[in-house]
């Protein structure tokens, strides 16, 4: 089975979550996740956020700790998901330039949103992690 290594960015702005939908595919609106993609060959994890979030919404951001590590099996595709806590730099707008649309989601509304499956499995522990760091069981 072909394994693959995904960073995502946990961007938070006063209480909301950033979160990105992927582009339509025929017949298949695209799923919601949290911003990031796939680490190529050579790429360490932070450097591999940053240009993600280059690629996919125009801003540059500061990569902070690690959040959450979580492995993900489809049928086809096995997953290693790192997720990290990002800062945008001052003033950056993230537009959609690789993502068809982005939202600024409110706390306890996560569930709400059609997430990729990988992604919904850790949705309620993301959301904790954003609001109080990963040291604080509060």
């Amino acid at each position: 089975m072909r394994r693959i290594r995904v960073v995502a960015a946990v961007v938070r702005r006063a209480e909301l979550l950033l979160v990105t939908r992927r582009p339509d595919r025929p017949g298949q609106r695209g799923q919601w996740e949290f911003p990031g993609g796939k680490v190529e060959p050579g790429e360490d994890e932070p450097a591999a956020l940053r240009r993600e979030l280059v690629e996919e919404l125009g801003c540059d951001a500061e990569v902070g700790p690690l959040l959450l590590r979580h492995d993900h099996a489809y049928p086809d595709l096995e997953v290693e998901l790192a997720f990290y806590r990002c800062a945008l730099e001052p003033g950056a707008e993230p537009r959609p330039l690789g993502v068809a649309e982005i939202a600024w989601a409110r706390p306890g509304t996560l569930a709400s949103y059609d997430f990729l499956e990988a992604d919904r499995a850790v949705l309620a522990e993301l959301e904790r992690l954003a609001r109080h760091g990963p040291d604080d069981r509060g």
